[in-house]
């Protein structure tokens, strides 16, 4: 059966706006001929000219955090604690099940910047594409940021998913869900007028915070969800084994059985 897979994650590339600025990838990229004498170091009596075309080889030196791309969050990122109390688990310890199963889609790209999401609108948007959740379903949400990846705005765009959201998700079995903006939960730029307004610092990273109840993971910087059906494929979203890690890199995918 022919199969078609379709690539969820943004690369990895430094001097665009795709994390606030304390957090932004740096590359540094070494191409043949300035690494020429890092080869000739390991054989002695080799000299440049005798490599073909005086080339050494090519190789990125980074500075990065496990946030940085597209990447798979660890219940250990939200808190110390998930399950009410037990040892949150790092990225090294997820299980491998939960990273490939079947992919819902969640089209949140009407609702307005800064908006946070509520368990009755996943539930409207399971009843409008006609999906009934099944444990370990992987549920991706589109929001506005995903077209404005990489653009000065990117990170204060979208809408985000509230605590109560997210357990509507994690108390149906769910153990991996998805964004394409910056963050799961709201724009902190939304979130902190809101706090401003109410005092009330449970809205801050509630989203996240609702793994302590749950331990769950969520993948963020997803891209190119907007091709993406709401059901009909798996998602892939194997981490980078980090030991005790709060994230690891992954190159989410969708694949499709046609």
């Amino acid at each position: 059966m022919p199969r078609r897979i379709v690539d969820l994650s943004v690369p990895l590339e430094a001097d665009i706006a795709s994390d606030p600025p304390i957090m932004l990838p740096e590359i540094d990229y070494l191409d043949h001929q300035m690494t020429a004498e890092q080869v000739t170091d390991f054989f002695p009596g080799l000299e440049k000219q005798d490599l073909p075309g005086g080339e050494g080889w090519a190789v990125e030196q980074l500075r990065i955090t496990t946030h940085n791309g597209t990447h798979l969050d660890a219940p250990y990122h939200y808190h110390s604690t998930m399950n009410n109390g037990k040892r949150a688990i790092t990225i090294d310890e997820v299980p491998l099940e939960w990273c490939f199963q079947r992919g819902v889609k969640l089209d949140f790209r009407g609702f307005d910047d800064g908006y946070v999401a509520t368990a009755a609108d996943v539930e409207a948007e399971l009843a409008r594409i006609g999906h009934d959740l099944q444990p370990l379903d992987i549920v991706v949400v589109n929001t506005a940021a995903g077209a404005q990846y990489g653009q000065p705005d990117y990170v204060s765009r979208g809408c985000g998913m509230g605590r109560e959201a997210t357990l509507y998700l994690l108390e149906r079995g769910v153990r991996v869900t998805g964004t394409d903006a910056w963050s799961w939960d709201a724009p902190f730029i939304y979130t902190a007028k809101e706090y401003e307004r109410t005092g009330d610092a449970g809205i801050i990273w509630e989203g996240h915070r609702a793994g302590m109840d749950i331990g769950y993971c969520h993948i963020e910087k997803l891209t190119n969800l907007e091709s993406l059906p709401a059901t009909g494929y798996e998602i892939a979203c194997f981490p980078y084994k980090i030991k005790g890690g709060s994230a690891g890199f992954t190159r989410a995918v969708a694949i499709f059985e046609d």
